[in-house]
């Protein structure tokens, strides 16, 4: 079956009136943007919304600013648009390797940043990369404004905080001097999802050591971040015998699973390597923040 169950449309003229459609249609509308995750779900049947609530319109909800000590990113914000960001790839380097990784070209044009965090894949990209830098969501609903931190955003497999009648505002990430951040993926293909990926931030003190860091790992059953291994580096001067032993940790609170992109030993070897590579990048660009 590759085609949708029977819908109805509407286009939203505001965030307002976005509101106030999910609230008129309940349970069974869904928010459309870039429609790279909900519209091959309709095809296979595996979603059958009866109402699509179309928001490319909310002109309000696509912008990149850099606020005092936060950047701000609209839901609406394009992959594209974060890729080409110079404050994203100066503050958060790890965000624009992800960009470049997530599949390719036509999606990235459309598909949107509170697209892939509301869908919360296991294996998408993003989530992880929010996870790793402590990102905040702003969600706005029928009572007004609230503030999710992303550890509490995701709820498990394609499940949000996110309310029916409530729509992902922003993602607020919070500017950390002397901080280093970086993402790789291991993907059958180019554009696929992962088989695993590793996400790593760090921040330094004033004396070079580790002050705060972060570890998460994707497409391998972690939820949130690996509190284990980020205690082995704080307070330690950056060195690989470090990466190694909280590379050993976060590979080892992991689950993966037997399927068709590998089995577990080689999922579990790629959250390993991966994770100390990501270490190493995001401490040496956490030193360069640290020089420069």
């Amino acid at each position: 079956m590759q085609i949708p169950a029977p819908f109805d449309y509407e286009r939203a003229s505001d965030v307002a009136n976005a509101l106030a459609l999910l609230e008129r249609h309940g349970p069974e509308s869904r928010i459309i943007a870039g429609g790279h995750s909900l519209l091959p779900m309709m095809k296979l049947r595996l979603a059958r919304p009866e109402w699509l609530i179309d928001i490319n319109d909310l002109a309000e909800l696509e912008f990149i600013r850099r606020e005092g000590d936060q950047l701000r990113v609209g839901a609406l914000t394009r992959h594209t648009a974060l890729l080409e960001s110079t404050d994203v790839a100066e503050l958060f380097p790890i965000i624009r390797d992800a960009e470049q990784v997530i599949a390719d070209p036509v999606v990235r044009n459309r598909g949107t940043i509170g697209g892939s965090l509301c869908q919360a894949d296991p294996a998408e990209d993003l989530s992880t990369v929010c996870d790793v830098l402590r990102a905040q969501a702003v969600i706005r609903g029928p009572d007004g404004e609230r503030i999710v931190a992303m550890s509490d955003f995701h709820r498990g497999p394609y499940e949000t905080a996110v309310a029916q009648n409530e729509l992902l505002y922003e993602v607020r990430f919070t500017i950390r001097p002397r901080s280093g951040s970086a993402y790789e993926k291991v993907e059958r293909r180019v554009g696929d999802w992962a088989v695993v990926a590793a996400g790593a931030a760090v921040g330094l003190s004033a004396d070079g050591t580790v002050e705060e860091a972060a570890i998460g790992l994707t497409a391998v059953g972690l939820d949130g971040t690996v509190p284990e291994a980020e205690a082995v580096l704080r307070g330690q001067q950056p060195r690989e015998g470090l990466f190694v032993e909280a590379a050993r940790i976060a590979a080892a609170a992991c689950h993966p699973v037997d399927d068709q992109r590998g089995p577990v030993d080689y999922k579990r070897h790629l959250a390993d390597e991966l994770t100390r590579r990501v270490l190493r990048r995001a401490c040496a660009r956490a030193a360069g923040a640290q020089e420069g």
